[in-house]
């Protein structure tokens, strides 16, 4: 049997501090029967309120979970209760009854589907006569959206502020149609900008960048292999999983997971984990992404440490990666360590350096050591040389109470407009899911914020 789950990494897979906490009222074997597990799996069925008992399953692979319980979180109590069981050694190996062994035996089928579907789609793609065609729409999109854009921009922005979404909808609607998926995804969210102080200037901003895309597609045999891969991919054209872990840059490293975010959007919630390289300094995501309702990738942990091989997407910034082959994990509080950050004037410096290779970059990873936090002029963060960066958070309660206005080492996620805080190293710092991961061997508390 593969290394059964400790306490910790069963409680970073919560999808809240509630369900953490109603899972360790659940975790009682006198709750449960037939219970069971092998090295892929783990069942059982736990006595609920009525007289039929809620039957729970998780495939350990994904991992996945089932519960028969009418919760809509994933995993419910149920199943994290479970976990927890099994984590203690509560949980004996035994054969799969009926109903956990279909409902595994569906999800590889699934997956194997899925599998030949992307094959078959990947060598749809490589059909020169699909490529031409697909080039062909996108080259009539892209040519579109340049017109429109210096439409935009004759006719005025005063003219655009009092223009209803369906501006910006129609356009994306037509870059859709064109196999532009990618670029229709930037046109629309110009309708999400806020109107208020500034929105001319961040609106100007915006139609520049997408003209420099558009100029940089239309002229993209002219450039370097690595920043046309940048452009194609933000155009729309996608590159398989598959080629990436047999073609990509693989960099072996022990890898801090440093936050993590999740962001709904038409009827899918994405969520991107941001690791830092212990050893290389290097940054880079991993997204997954889920239908509502369905559990998101959980095996990366915000404070763990992860010893693996990471094969990076082709681009002139090279950021979004697959974990290839995954060693060893420490979750948080068990020996991850503290990862070792920059100054705020290091960061700016790093960050600049990969704009410059890809300007489109709405985002990239923040990791600040001996940091506090200040409020004159609005929530900033400010290091030891008295540098700051601005917080996107009305509300830094918490970094404040975790810290007690001590330096500590603080993960963001940063674009222009400022900091979104994701997690915090703080000497002392303890709890469950939400608060904090006290640490051993030297390491200080992780709480995510």
């Amino acid at each position: 049997m593969s290394g059964r789950w400790d306490r910790e990494r069963v409680l970073a897979v919560a999808p809240d501090a509630a369900a953490a906490k109603a899972a360790a009222g659940v975790a009682r074997a006198a709750s449960w029967a037939g219970t069971g597990c092998d090295d892929a799996a783990v069942w059982g069925e736990c006595a609920g309120s009525g007289r039929t008992a809620y039957r729970a399953a998780v495939d350990l692979d994904e991992p996945a979970y089932r519960c028969s319980c009418p919760s809509r979180k994933f995993p419910c109590k149920h199943a994290l209760g479970l976990l927890l069981l099994w984590s203690e050694g509560a949980v004996e190996s035994g054969p799969r009854p009926g109903w956990a062994a279909e409902w595994i035996e569906q999800r590889r089928d699934r997956a194997e589907k899925a599998r030949e579907r992307r094959q078959a789609a990947a060598a749809k793609a490589r059909d020169p006569r699909t490529a031409e065609r697909r080039e062909q729409r996108v080259d009539g999109g892209v040519a579109e959206l340049d017109q429109w854009l210096r439409d935009q921009v004759a006719h005025g922005l005063a003219q655009a502020e009092k223009a209803p979404y369906r501006l910006w909808d129609d356009a994306a609607r037509r870059l859709v149609d064109a196999q532009a998926g990618a670029l229709a995804g930037q046109v629309k969210g110009l309708a999400a900008i806020p109107r208020q102080a500034g929105w001319p200037d961040r609106l100007l901003e915006e139609y520049a960048l997408l003209r420099l895309l558009v100029r940089a597609y239309q002229r993209r045999e002219e450039l370097p292999p690595g920043l046309r891969e940048t452009v194609r991919s933000r155009v729309g054209f996608t590159v398989q999983q598959e080629e990436v872990l047999r073609d990509g840059e693989r960099v072996r490293d022990s890898w801090h997971v440093i936050g993590s975010r999740d962001v709904a959007q038409d009827q899918l919630t994405t969520r991107r984990v941001w690791l830092r390289g212990r050893e290389s300094g290097r940054p880079a995501l991993v997204l997954s992404f889920a239908a509502p309702g369905r559990p998101l990738d959980a095996s990366l942990p915000a404070g763990a440490r992860v010893e693996a091989e990471l094969a990076f997407y082709p681009g002139a910034q090279p950021l979004r990666a697959l974990v290839a082959d995954r060693l060893a994990t420490t979750p948080a509080g068990a020996g991850a360590g503290v990862p070792a950050g920059l100054t705020v004037g290091a960061f700016l410096d790093e960050y600049a350096a990969a704009l410059g290779r890809d300007p489109w970059l709405d985002r990239w990873p923040a990791l600040l050591s001996g940091v506090r936090l200040a409020r004159n002029g609005g929530p900033r963060i400010v290091d030891a040389h008295g540098d700051a960066l601005p917080l996107l958070s009305a509300e830094p309660w918490r970094l404040l109470a975790v810290s007690g206005g001590a330096p500590v080492t603080f993960a963001g996620e940063w674009s222009p407009r400022g900091l979104l805080p994701l997690a915090a190293w703080a000497e002392g710092a303890a709890g469950g899911e939400g608060e904090g991961a006290g640490g051993e061997d030297g390491d200080e508390g992780v709480v995510i914020l």
